[in-house]
C-alpha cells in the first residue's frame, strides 16, 4: 500500500468520525441542562408583538 492510499483512508476515517461526533453533539445540544428557559424564550419570541387580531 502506498502513502497516498494510507493517507486517504486515514482522512476518510477521521472525517467520518468527526462528522458522526458533530451530528451527535448537535442532536443533543437543545437538551443540555439549563437550556429549557432559553428554548422556551426563543420558541415564543415570534408571538411577542402580536395583538391577536384586535
Amino acid at each position: 500500500m502506498n502513502d497516498y492510499e494510507t493517507l486517504r483512508q486515514l482522512a476518510d476515517t477521521v472525517g467520518l468520525t468527526a462528522m458522526a461526533v458533530l451530528f451527535v453533539v448537535l442532536c443533543f445540544w437543545p437538551f443540555r441542562p439549563g437550556s429549557r428557559n432559553l428554548n422556551n424564550e426563543v420558541a415564543n419570541s415570534i408571538f411577542e408583538d402580536q395583538d391577536d387580531g384586535e
